[in-house]
């Protein structure tokens, strides 16, 4: 029986979106301006790395011809020097919004369709009632923050001022999300996390898909800095997805990274969460060797985004892009015949971009493994058709949502 890695590239986009506009991201590109900025020597930082954005593996699969179809055009060093050994393609998303939710919804079959509630960029940003009934909940003297904001400039900012007077930095941005920082020993971890439930029950009322816990270590004289201990309590999904398919076929899955938390850990199997892009690709991997017949395991790697793209890091993501690109060959060394690989993304967030925010953009659909013929799968017209593709690929009844190339 077949078995299928879902390695998640999490904002590595490939172009705008046709309805990029409405989100004021017409014109964004992550993987191709970050290519044009290495190329015009922009991506130079040394020692980390210099020259044009080298991906042979990732271009072999056809990654170069995805990001093509999406915007017209290859960019600078990811042109194929073969036909590719994989089959490649891009999606559209048709869900609202640019978020990790909804990009990870719609991948498993699951496009949310209404908007999610946001905060205005206002400053207060939360509703009174909500702040109010925050602090009496979560026996607070106050909060600090209370607007949009960069998860490093707020805490840089507002560090020393929650230190001394124990109240927790909230804040949001664009996204559907309320966002909650603390320091792991003055304020604690675990009451950093009870605070975050609490936050979870009241954000309900406004739709908000995500609340996240942003813990964060240091002192004003040495500077502060986030830790790997963040969490995600998301809204469960309001749906079945591919997930729920493979529990009900009693399938084994295996979710690597910040799965489960997006999935608020419904049907998400057995779960690893390690720190960093090449311990989750190692945890998934791992597991993968020994998956059984018929099971799936779901890693997304988050670096890419949080570490680079919301802080505008060209060259770093450029770095990283060319790290996980040398690691492709471990990844056909563990896929047997029958087995699928799929890699793709939630978003983009282009690091040339203006602000801090994702960008509403197309992603790859790269599917290889041994056995699958190289061909041009095109525009995909929902993230969904990768669901209804690995369902097909396992066996299971496909989502409600999406058509598989298959």
């Amino acid at each position: 029986m077949p078995r299928a890695l879902l390695i998640v590239l999490d904002s590595v986009g490939i172009g705008g979106a046709p309805d990029g506009a409405r989100y004021g991201d017409a014109g964004s590109d992550t993987v191709g301006h970050i290519a044009e900025g290495c190329a015009a020597g922009r991506g130079d930082r040394a020692p980390l790395r210099a020259g044009p954005l080298r991906l042979p593996h990732l271009t072999a699969l056809g990654l170069g011809l995805a990001t093509r179809g999406a915007t017209g055009r290859v960019p600078p060093g990811l042109e194929p020097a073969a036909l590719p050994r994989g089959a490649y393609g891009h999606a559209v998303e048709t869900a609202a919004g640019k978020d990790t939710p909804s990009g990870h919804w719609e991948i498993v079959g699951l496009p949310m369709l209404e908007d999610w509630g946001h905060f205005p960029d206002a400053q207060p940003a939360f509703p009174p009632e909500l702040t109010r009934a925050l602090i009496e909940a979560g026996g607070l003297s106050g909060i600090l923050g209370d607007r949009h904001a960069s998860g490093i400039a707020i805490i840089d900012a507002l560090g020393a001022e929650h230190v001394r007077t124990g109240r927790p930095i909230c804040y949001t941005s664009a996204d559907s999300v309320f966002q909650i920082a603390a320091h792991e020993e003055s304020f604690g971890l675990e009451r950093l996390y009870d605070l975050c439930r609490i936050a979870r029950d009241l954000c309900d009322a406004y739709r908000v898909g995500r609340v996240i816990a942003r813990p964060f270590v240091g002192s004003e004289a040495t500077g502060f800095r986030r830790t790997g201990n963040r969490k995600d309590f998301a809204v469960t999904p309001p749906a079945p997805t591919l997930l729920d398919i493979l529990a009900e076929a009693r399938r084994a899955v295996v979710s690597v990274g910040k799965i489960g938390d997006i999935f608020a850990h419904r049907a998400t199997g057995r779960e690893i969460k390690p720190g960093g892009n090449d311990a989750c690709l190692t945890a998934a991997l791992a597991a993968f060797r020994d998956l059984p017949d018929g099971g799936l395991v779901f890693v997304n790697l988050v670096d890419f985004d949080t570490e680079y793209g919301h802080r505008r890091d060209l060259p770093g993501y450029a770095a990283e892009l060319e790290a996980f690109d040398a690691r492709v060959p471990e990844i056909d060394a563990v896929l047997r015949p029958g087995d699928l690989c799929i890699v793709t993304a939630d978003h983009g967030n282009d690091p040339t971009w203006t602000g801090t925010e994702h960008t509403r953009e197309q992603v790859p659909v790269l599917a290889f493994g041994p056995g699958i013929a190289g061909r041009d799968l095109g525009r995909r017209e929902s993230f969904a058709d990768i669901g209804a593709s690995v369902a097909a690929h396992l066996g299971v009844r496909a989502p409600e949502h999406g058509t598989s190339w298959l």
